[in-house]
This record gives structure tokens, sequence and C-alpha cells, in this order.
């Protein structure tokens, strides 16, 4: 008997695996990644409780998710619902493959208000067309018996009924197992995010074709919306400069401030005489020249270099354009 883990890499998780494998099924993880959520957390717990691990991109069939979800949207662009729904689907789908009978989570009753209770995990087994072979070991007991238990292939006694936000009993069972290492709880995803979810309406909003690229570039930098075609993105720090030009495209400007230390700036489409003027003086403004400094702007589209002149104006100049 064989087992896919939906795998995060946080404790809940983990300790699904563990009482799942205690039951004698052998257990392989899957994890899913894309531009709003990384698949490193689970990559470093499946190594340390030395769990197969299978990483599938779900960026295309998220991202239509995110555009319109059928059961609607978080405090952000989450689609908590749907998305945990689409990542179960894709366990099943992934099944016949790694010859697995079930699909387990870490999911507990009542720990995140939106996306587990009662009605939203039965919401998410039945959407996902696999309702009936997807257990939740850590909550099992407050759950609907499913073919899994009926059909003794695992021993329902030996689940657990865990409800609520409380970590204790899962920090308490952990010593139990020895399990010593477990990531801190936190989010993890992006389109819960506030300032992440606006630069990604935005993106959205301008009709424009996007890609994998701008989804990734919504993490880094200071945003800003020139006009309908021209987006500015300005790094805050040298991690942000390093991860910004890491994403320049064919066709993209690119500028810094010639003499002072300042950030790598980059614009996206084709500005207007008018708009390189601001994007320059915005690109000296953000760096180290003193106020009211005449500087030299070096820009750079593909490899064809020009230079501008630019002053340092107060930042709150630009506020009227930042996203």
């Amino acid at each position: 008997m064989k087992a896919l883990a939906l795998f995060s890499g946080g404790l809940d998780s983990i300790l699904a695996v563990k009482l799942i494998q205690s039951q004698d099924i052998e257990v392989i993880g899957i994890c899913f990644e894309s531009p709003f959520f990384s698949s490193q957390k689970a990559k470093e717990s499946a190594q340390y409780i030395g769990l197969p691990l299978r990483i599938i991109d779900i960026t295309e069939r998220l991202l239509k998710i995110v555009l319109s979800p059928r059961h609607g949207h978080g405090k952000g662009l989450n689609p908590c619902i749907d998305c945990h729904a689409l990542m179960y689907k894709v366990a099943g789908e992934t099944m016949k493959e790694e010859g697995a009978a079930l699909i387990i989570s870490g999911e507990v009753l009542g720990q995140r208000p939106m996306s587990q209770n009662l009605q939203s995990l039965q919401i998410i087994s039945r959407d996902s067309g696999f309702e009936d072979i997807i257990l939740r070991p850590l909550t099992a007991k407050r759950l609907p018996e499913t073919l899994p238990e009926r059909a003794g292939w695992v021993n329902r006694e030996r689940l657990l009924g865990l409800s609520g936000r409380s970590r204790r009993p899962q920090m308490d069972l952990a010593k139990i197992l020895g399990i010593e290492r477990y990531p801190s709880p936190a989010g993890g995803c992006l389109l819960t995010e506030v300032v992440f979810s606006r630069r990604l309406r935005d993106l959205i909003s301008t009709s424009q074709p996007f890609s994998k690229r701008d989804l990734g570039l919504l993490r880094w930098g200071r945003h800003f919306r020139l006009s309908d075609k021209v987006k500015t993105v300005v790094g805050r720090n040298q991690r942000e400069n390093e991860k910004i030009s890491s994403l320049i495209r064919k066709g993209d400007i690119v500028l810094i401030v010639e003499s002072f230390p300042g950030p790598t700036v980059l614009t996206i489409g084709d500005p207007s005489p008018e708009e390189l003027k601001i994007v320059a003086a915005m690109t000296a403004s953000y760096s180290d020249a003193p106020i009211n400094q005449p500087v030299t702007v070096r820009m750079r589209r593909d490899s064809t270099y020009h230079t501008l002149p630019a002053r340092r104006e107060e930042k709150s100049n630009f506020h009227r354009f930042m996203i």
C-alpha cells in the first residue's frame, strides 16, 4: 500500500506522514511550487525525515484560478479553497503513475478559518474529484470516514482528532516521535500579502500579456506604474538589485546612477521621452546622491547605451506612480 502526501514541509505535514508510515504504508511526498510559493521548506523537511519528494509546478493552472476562483479570494488574491482543491486534483492525477491508493495531508479542522473549517474541507475534497480517498490523519476522527478507513487500509483508531489553532498537541507529538527540526508556522503564500496582491491586480488589469518572469518580478523592489504599458521596478538594496538584474529580458530598459551607489532600475515597455525623464529622476532620487545634485544616469536597452541627466528629488514626488 502506498500513499501520496501533500507535503508543505511544516510540522503538520511531517506528522501526517509519520502517522501513516506507522501503519506500514509507504508514503511519497508531493509538493507544489509557483511564483506565489516555494518548495524549499518541503525539500528541507523531506530530506530531514527521509521522505521521497516529487515537486510539480502548477503555475499555469493556478493562475487561471487566481483570476477567477469559484469560491472567492481571501484577504488578498489568495483563492485558498480552489487552490487546495487543485493540489488534491493534481495529486490524484499523479496517483496511478506513483502506484498510490490514497492521498493524505496535514490539514487540521479549524486551524485556518477560511480553508480548514468543516464546510471548506468538504468542498475541497469534493471539487478535487478524489473525495473518498483523501485522508487527513491529524483530524480524521472529527471527519466522516473515507474509503481508506472503511476498507481497513488504515486503522481509524490510530489516527487523531485534533482541531483548532493550538499547536501544542502537534509539538508534544513531535517530541514523542523524536522530531526535533521543523519550521515555525508561517503563511508562505505571497497571494495572502496585501502589497503583492495589489501588484498582481495591477499586472492583470493592464490587459497586457504577462509571463512567469513578470510574476516573479512582483516579489522584488518598489513598483511604479507610469502608464498602462510602462512599469518601473526600483531595487531597495543590493540583494534586490541582484534579483532584478537576474530577471532582465530582451527589450527591457535598465538604469543606474553613475558615481553614486543606488538602485538597479528596470523599466518594462516603451516609455515616452517624458516618461524616461521621470524614470531617470526616480533612479537618481533613490540613490545616495545629495538632494538636488546633478547626476548622470546610464541607461541600457539590450546592447544600446545612453546617458540621461537627472537630479535627486524628494521621493514623495513619485508616490503618485507607486503601485
